[in-house]
Formats: structure tokens, C-alpha cells, sequence
């Protein structure tokens, strides 16, 4: 049995794993040799910490949160458990088996899609931008940490996954100019987001449909954790073979010369 070490980028997802108040940017352990760090957003930080749980004895690695659809069947709270990340012109495969265990513990009523999940440098605040990453890609969602664990992961020889729920369908993105009103934890800062309302930079109605579609994300995260607590704190397969993981991304330069 190997302890697993989840990334997660916001206070918010992280609160479906754990009722606990977590430190910022450090691992906090859940039991059993499992252990979670909130890292903030972006794949920098999402590197560092996948490679702060390795370190600290984690044998396995799990992308944990919210995700951006890229396709229009793709519902706020639709569950993403991806087959493969793309991210750096590459393919990487999740262990298969691990996400087989997981998605055969979870309740019927769970709208799951598999698939390819993008990496993405920024947040995608259009429709046009995620239409344009999904061509590029063939994806249906998109984050902004999964590609970094999943290259410490691979690099590292760790069995590794990704459970997302959508927060933010094709149709509609959280604006640009919320970017300036959250915290590195992304939890949000109300003075700066009062003062986008009071600018009319930002309107109620926005901020009202983004937390009904957190809300729905958080509420399938919060069912996956549920049902499927012991398979996200523990696997019991082998690390994926890294042979499969050249062949694939040699697969890809070669469809793209």
C-alpha cells in the first residue's frame, strides 16, 4: 500500500478533503502516511509542492480541484478523472488502475468524463481561448497545476491521477479582472473585490453565477472524498512504466512532423 500525497492549488478545494485549516504552502498530514499541500495556483507552485510530498516520503501523486471545460457537454460539476495531461507538447498517462478503483467506488449519479485534461500557463477567460486550447490539444478541461505533478510524477517514477470537477463551463469564465481581488491560497480578498463592485468593473450577477458553479464543484469533490476516501489516501498499484510514457510522447512529435 503506498501513501499518496494531493495537490491542491485553493483553500476551497481543499476543504473537501480535510475540515482542517491548512498552513499555506506546506504539507499537512491527513494520516496513515497520506498528506496534502495547498500550494496556491499555477504550475510553479504545483511543481514545488508535488515535489515537496515526494521528498517527504509521498510514493504516489494526485492532482486534486477544479477544472475549466473545454467542451460544451461539460456541466459546473460534471467530475473530470482523465485518462492523460497534456502539457509541454506531451501525453501523460495517469495510472489507469488507480483511476479504474476510484471511479468503481463512486455513485452512479456522478456525471464523469474521462479523456484528456490541458495544462494551461493562465487562466482562460474566454470561450474563444478555451475552444482554441481544446483544438490544439483535443482536450475536454483544462487546469493550470495537473501538468507540473504530473511531471514530477512521471519523472519520478510515482503512480499518479487527477480528480477535477468542472467549475467553470465552455459558455462562461471567471473575468480577467478577478484576478486582482484573490489571494495566492485563492481565497478572496473582499476589500479589492468590494472595490471592483463599487467600479462596476465587476457585477454582482458574475459573482453570483461564479459561486453557484463552485458550488457545484466543491459539492461533487465533496462526494468523490465521500465515497472514495481510502482509494485517494492509499494505491496499491505499481508505478506506471515509464517506457509507456516515452513511446507515447515520441507518438506525438511524430503525428505532429
Amino acid at each position: 500500500m503506498t501513501a499518496v500525497g494531493i495537490i491542491v492549488a485553493m483553500r476551497m478545494e481543499a476543504g473537501c478533503i480535510t475540515p482542517l485549516r491548512l498552513s499555506f504552502n506546506q504539507r499537512t498530514d491527513l494520516g496513515n502516511g497520506a498528506a496534502v499541500w495547498l500550494c496556491g495556483v499555477g504550475a510553479e507552485a504545483a511543481g514545488a509542492a508535488a515535489t515537496g510530498l515526494k521528498n517527504a516520503g509521498a510514493a504516489a501523486l494526485m492532482s486534486f480541484g477544479f477544472a475549466g471545460a473545454l467542451h460544451a457537454g461539460l456541466n459546473s460539476g460534471a467530475l473530470v478523472l482523465p485518462e492523460s495531461i497534456h502539457t509541454g507538447g506531451c501525453l501523460l498517462p495517469v495510472d489507469l488502475n488507480w483511476r479504474a478503483r476510484l471511479l468503481g467506488c463512486l455513485p452512479d449519479q456522478l456525471n464523469v468524463a474521462g479523456g484528456i485534461l490541458a495544462a494551461s500557463s493562465k487562466v482562460l477567460t474566454s470561450t474563444s481561448a478555451k475552444r482554441e486550447l481544446a483544438e490544439a490539444t483535443g482536450a475536454n478541461a483544462v487546469d493550470m497545476e495537473s501538468g507540473a505533478v504530473a511531471e514530477v510524477a512521471t519523472n519520478a517514477g510515482l503512480p499518479f491521477m487527477v480528480v477535477r470537477a468542472i467549475s467553470d463551463p465552455l459558455d462562461f469564465s471567471p473575468p480577467r479582472v478577478l484576478l486582482e481581488a484573490v489571494r495566492p491560497d485563492g481565497s478572496p480578498h473582499l476589500r479589492r473585490l468590494l472595490g471592483l463592485l463599487l467600479k462596476r468593473a465587476l457585477t454582482l450577477g458574475t459573482l453570483l453565477r461564479l459561486a453557484s458553479d463552485a458550488r457545484a464543484a466543491r459539492s461533487t469533490l465533496s462526494t468523490v472524498v465521500r465515497y472514495a476516501d481510502a482509494e485517494m489516501r492509499a494505491v496499491h498499484s505499481p508505478a506506471p512504466s515509464l517506457g509507456g510514457y516515452v513511446a507515447r510522447r515520441q507518438a506525438i512529435g511524430s503525428d505532429r512532423s
